[in-house]
Parts: C-alpha cells; sequence; structure tokens
C-alpha cells in the first residue's frame, strides 16, 4: 500500500468530495445551448478548469464575467444529481481542521453552498475562482492553498480528479492523488497515484505528521 507523508491535505471539491459531475455537465450544456456556444467544445475544457476561463475561450464575444455569474448561481441552486463521494466526510473527519482545505476552480458562492448541502463542513482554508489570477492549470491557487494553511507546498498532498488540476499541484512542487470519478485512469496518469474512490485512503496523525495510505 502506497504512503504519502505531508504536513497538510489540499482537495478539489467537484468530483473529490462533491459527487457533481452530472449536474455541472447539464448546467455547462444548459449554458452553451441558450448562447448558441457549440456545447461540446464546452465540455471538453469544462471540468477541472475556472468558468470564466472557458467561457473566454469559447465565447469571447460575451462579458465573461457577467456570464459566470449567471453561470454559477444556476449551478449552486442545482441540487439535483449532487451529494459527497463515497468516504468524503469520514476521510475530512479524520484529518485535524487545520491540516485540510479545499483549492476549487469554482466560485466561493459555489463552493460556499455545495459544501453544506451534500453534507460537508466548510474548510479553515477555502481557495476558490475569486481569489486568484490564474487558475489551474496554474500552479497559483494550490500555492495559495497552501500558504493559507501555512504550509511548505513541498509537504502538502493533493488529492484531484482532473488533468489540469494534477497540473497545477505538480507545478507547485506538490505530490498528487487522481481520482477516477470524471476522468479515466489514462488521462490521470499524470498523478503519483491514482484510484477510484476516497474509501481507498486512510489518514492518521503521527508526531505532528499526516500518514497517508492509499491503495
Amino acid at each position: 500500500m502506497p504512503i504519502f507523508q505531508c504536513s497538510a491535505i489540499l482537495f478539489d471539491l467537484d468530483g473529490v468530495l462533491a459527487d457533481s459531475t452530472r449536474s455541472v455537465d447539464r448546467q455547462w450544456r444548459i449554458w452553451a445551448r441558450a448562447k448558441g456556444v457549440d456545447e461540446e467544445k464546452v465540455m471538453a475544457i469544462a471540468h477541472g478548469v475556472r468558468a470564466i476561463e472557458v467561457i473566454r475561450r469559447v465565447a469571447p464575444q460575451f462579458d465573461a464575467e457577467a456570464e459566470v455569474r449567471e453561470l454559477e448561481a444556476l449551478e449552486a441552486d442545482d441540487r439535483l444529481d449532487v451529494s459527497a463521494m463515497p468516504g468524503a466526510l469520514e476521510l475530512l473527519k479524520s484529518i485535524p481542521d487545520d491540516r485540510w482545505g479545499v483549492v476549487t476552480s469554482g466560485t466561493h458562492l459555489l463552493a460556499s453552498t455545495r459544501l453544506p448541502l451534500v453534507g460537508l463542513p466548510l474548510p479553515k482554508v477555502l481557495v476558490t475562482a475569486d481569489d486568484v489570477i490564474h487558475g489551474k492549470p496554474h500552479p497559483e491557487p494550490y500555492l495559495k492553498g497552501a500558504e493559507r494553511l501555512g504550509f511548505p507546498p513541498g509537504d502538502c498532498l493533493v488529492i484531484e480528479d482532473a488533468p489540469a488540476g494534477i497540473q497545477a499541484a505538480h507545478a507547485g512542487g506538490m505530490k498528487v492523488i487522481g481520482l477516477m470519478s470524471t476522468f479515466g485512469a489514462a488521462q490521470l496518469s499524470e498523478a503519483d497515484l491514482v484510484l477510484k474512490s476516497l474509501d481507498q485512503i486512510q489518514v492518521a496523525c503521527d508526531a505532528g505528521r499526516l500518514v497517508v495510505r492509499a491503495g
């Protein structure tokens, strides 16, 4: 069983802690059809990156900030097909509150709505699309998460479900566990370890260090 030692763990939200892929897909497709945008082009890049960057790429003619506010308000209100990922609550409970955080490409509105909706606690450290200039795959979001937790980036472990997030974590000098909830193993191959479920991860605290057993 692979073992990682670290001081803190940074989680992505959608597809890692929250099972929301169907909701995210649905709202993006509704948005694309309403705006006359090729929905397949949208879906090809929609997961794991900030909505504002998706819109700027597929529909540069629109006011991206206004479109994001509209889209994410709809996502925040969408309670269908949204639940906690198996093992998420138990895993979070096993980690001291000051040793984990959430780093998401969604907005603060969406993240602060979605976590309570699925029965998960709000973290002490929450980095959202509103907090960064550069979204994933740029390392800024994960570097900011490590900074706010108070640990060196190289002493943080990231759990991600998207290639862009894996690239962001590695660019920040962090190890990554990839979770096969949104993408297959081949697309997550850059991760240091790929798992099917959070149920396969156990965390213990030993002399101030987190010992993460996975597999």
